[in-house]
């Protein structure tokens, strides 16, 4: 999967009064092709609620539309598996609905295939295999020309990986500053060559604002070399491996210009090892 060393995670904010307008949302997609950005990350489920199920989808198809350049060598990766009833998150894994998710998101994206479709989160009322064999007849019907899990463990990584063979190419899961307990998820794909993509690298939207005080030794870094505590935390992250690709969200065109920079950040070895270092 080659893409960019930074990729945009194309999740909306929570409420329709606090998540930009569509013509700022624009801008910021834009601002993030500019910067040199190929792998743009959403799902049908990002959306308020159910009336709104695949929103982000359909943006992120109009901004590409609308770019005056050329986005032919951008990834849109999105996502099936989570649904919503009102506002609340539920969940359908079976062959049959991620079929019907993937029709879906195929429409809205306004594509033949989609580039990377993730399986979003297991659904305990569907065996993890039969989840897999369903996202392996995608493929293989041409729907998809890549596949990806979310949210998953070792075992499920590797039931993947039998399952799916090489159509299987990235595992998406949370890691931050403050949230490494898929340290070891994140070493077993560098093992095998499969991207790892972490979600909410600054520790997901109501931290993210807090991420100098919540990460002292990642502000301390940022001071030292003049930079961002946003560009330090992304360049960490591309340091843990070379198939990391992290996504962080932006609402602001500055943020992602920002954030695109990191690719470019060299981090010592002396460094790195007090950002390794867990949180006192």
């Amino acid at each position: 999967m080659q893409v960019s060393a930074i990729g945009l995670g194309a999740m909306p904010l929570s409420t329709k009064s606090d998540r930009p307008g569509p013509d700022d949302a624009e801008a910021v997609v834009h601002a993030a092709l500019d910067a040199g950005v190929t792998l743009i990350d959403t799902a049908d489920a990002y959306s308020q609620d159910e009336a709104e199920f695949g929103h982000n989808e359909s943006l992120v198809a109009a901004a590409l539309r609308s770019y005056g350049g050329d986005t032919s060598s951008v990834l849109v990766a999105t996502k099936g598996g989570h649904t919503r009833r009102g506002t609340a998150w539920e969940l359908d894994g079976s062959p049959a609905y991620l079929r019907r998710a993937c029709e879906d998101s195929l429409r809205r994206l306004g594509v033949d295939a989609i580039g990377l479709y993730q399986f979003h989160r297991p659904d305990p009322a569907t065996p993890w295999e039969e989840s897999m064999e369903g996202l392996r007849h995608l493929h293989d019907d041409g729907l998809v020309r890549m596949l990806g899990i979310s949210n998953a463990d070792i075992a499920q990584i590797d039931v993947a990986r039998s399952i799916l063979g090489d159509a299987l190419v990235s595992v998406q899961n949370q890691f931050s500053p403050g949230w490494r307990f898929s340290a070891d998820e994140l070493a077993h794909c560098a093992s095998h060559g499969l991207a790892f993509i972490p979600w909410s690298p600054f520790g997901g939207v109501s931290a993210a604002g807090s991420l100098d005080a919540a990460a002292p030794a990642f502000a301390e870094v940022a001071g030292e070399l003049g930079v961002s505590v946003y560009q330090v935390t992304l360049a960490w992250h591309l340091a843990q491996s070379e198939t990391v690709v992290p996504i962080p969200g932006a609402s602001r065109r500055e943020s992602i210009v920002d954030s695109a920079a990191a690719a470019d950040l060299e981090l010592t070895d002396a460094q790195l090892t007090r950002l390794n270092s867990p949180s006192p």
